[in-house]
């Protein structure tokens, strides 16, 4: 009996907007809108942190198809969180598909993609408040 191979994509993430090369870029790749986009206690979430300066590319490799969105920061001081002020961001944020930023984060469902067996290529935009 031939068993079918594990399907698998890659995803390549073009970061634009990026306001310095100091610290880093935190990816965290969700299935599970309870999360996005602090997927802090998501335990099935992917997370990468890659230096703010090899930040254009990133790839996230060894997807299995479903339904994900994409949440970005700028962690620019290193301290792997993402800092406020008066409930504002201090550090860069982005998302995948690049919704339109109003008060509080976008939803899951403003920021979803699928993933099949193709790889994915999607720009995301950083955006800055403070």
């Amino acid at each position: 009996m031939a068993v079918a191979p594990a399907v698998a994509a890659s995803i390549d993430l073009a970061i634009t907007g990026l306001r310095s090369e100091k610290g880093d870029v935190l990816v965290c790749l969700s299935t599970n809108p309870k999360y996005f986009p602090d997927c802090g206690k998501d335990a099935k979430a992917r997370k990468i942190k890659v230096a703010a300066a090899d930040a254009d590319n990133i790839q996230i490799a060894g997807v299995k198809p479903g339904t994900y969105a994409v949440a970005l920061i700028h962690d620019e001081n290193g301290n792997g969180k993402m800092d406020m002020r008066l409930f504002l961001p201090r550090e860069g944020f982005g998302f995948s598909r690049n919704p339109k930023i109003g008060m509080g984060p976008p939803k899951f469902k403003s920021a979803q993609f699928t993933v099949g067996a193709l790889d994915a290529h999607y720009a995301v935009r950083m955006n800055y408040i403070l």
